[in-house]
């Protein structure tokens, strides 16, 4: 090899060159980068980060119009603020149950999956405490054992889905008839009494004029809060319901973390049976019925998204409270279970119909930003 003169650019080359940027203000970038890092600080209410607020206070607002046309259908009840106090507190602890039960099964939504068993599970649970053998062990055996038999059939369905393979669809309807036949089983078919005091008087006694059912729900909602927004735990199940493959590309055991979901909402179930027994004084196989579509339907109602990757523990509390005073409001003006049968299926249509234009605007929005970005 010989070395020659280094070659130099052609006159054309030279000119098709591009011309020197000017000085860019260091202050100017300062600010553009902290635009771009936190636009969450020029427009929070408009950003992601004020969906969820502008969630809740859409639902607030429905309980609001509910209360209006309860206090104009009925201002003779309305009237009496005593009556309309005590009231409140009806509609708390008929939401009391369905509300346990409905934190368990967003954290399964939110994890990509369904559980339509958790009505079967209550009763399972009930009937399984309220057993002659069972109550003998006092209250902490009733409870221990309510507890234990929703957990365990909560990681039957975790393991029947992850390692099984199966459709949550298939595995927890399969589960739903298998819990019902085994709670008719034990039972005979028959209502079990319970005669524990201190379980019944969870129903009846009450703390500062509150229920302490309503204290309970509180404590599992404050709870499931916290471990969904404050925890390792609740980011992975969103992570795992927005995207399983991204998941466990990411590290995350998607197989264990789904059968620590259904575990979840199990015990979830295993608490409401003992709030449920205590409401009744009794449990029996047909008890907790179609307790599974109140839960899925105020999970919808506040805005967990039925394919995975984002829900509220607040907002499926709101949606509990709206069915449970939608029932308040039917009851007080006499009406039938199947015109409140209807409102609550055009409600579910409503909110899920609100889902699929939110989810394809925002769908376009990111692809916008996609093409502009490129």
């Amino acid at each position: 090899m010989t070395d020659g003169p280094t070659p130099t650019a052609a006159p054309e080359q030279v000119a098709q060159l591009p011309a020197q940027s000017p000085p860019v203000d260091p202050a100017q970038t300062a600010a553009a980068v902290d635009k771009v890092a936190a636009p969450g600080r020029i427009s929070w209410w408009r950003g992601d980060g004020g969906e969820g607020a502008r969630r809740n206070l859409g639902l607030i607002g429905v309980l609001a119009v509910l209360v209006v046309i309860g206090a104009l259908t009925r201002s003779d009840l309305y009237s009496d603020p005593d009556w309309v106090w005590d009231n409140v507190l009806s509609i708390l602890k008929l939401a009391a149950v369905v509300g346990v039960v409905t934190v368990g099964m967003t954290f399964v939504i939110i994890g990509g999956g369904i559980d339509l068993s958790v009505g079967a599970i209550v009763a399972l649970a009930g009937v399984w405490c309220t057993t002659v053998a069972t109550q003998s062990y006092g209250a902490g055996g009733m409870i221990f054992s309510a507890l234990t038999v929703g957990l365990a059939v909560g990681l039957v369905n975790g393991l029947l889905i992850s390692y099984g393979r199966l459709v949550p669809f298939i595995a927890t309807l399969a589960m739903l008839v298998a819990a019902r036949g085994l709670a008719a089983e034990i039972s005979d078919k028959q209502t079990q009494v319970s005669e524990n005091g201190f379980i019944n008087g969870l129903a009846s006694n009450s703390l500062l004029g509150i229920p302490l059912l309503v204290y309970i729900l509180a404590a599992v909602v404050a709870a499931g809060w916290v471990l969904l927004n404050r925890t390792t735990f609740g980011r992975r199940t969103v992570a795992v319901g927005g995207n399983p493959e991204a998941a466990r590309l990411a590290g995350i055991n998607v197989r264990r973390h789904t059968v620590l979901l259904y575990a979840l909402s199990g015990l979830c179930c295993g608490i409401a049976a003992i709030m449920l027994t205590a409401q009744a004084n009794s449990a029996q196989a047909a008890m907790a019925n179609l307790y599974e579509l109140d839960a899925i339907a105020a999970a919808i109602i506040g805005g967990t998204l039925l394919s995975g990757g984002r829900g509220t523990i607040i907002g499926s509390l709101l949606g509990v409270v709206i069915f449970a005073t939608i029932t308040n409001l039917f009851a007080i003006n006499g009406l039938s279970t199947e015109a409140q049968n209807m409102v609550k299926g055009g409600i579910i249509v409503a909110a899920v119909l609100v889902q699929q234009v939110q989810f394809r605007s925002l769908t376009q929005f990111l692809g916008r930003n996609r093409l502009t970005t490129t």
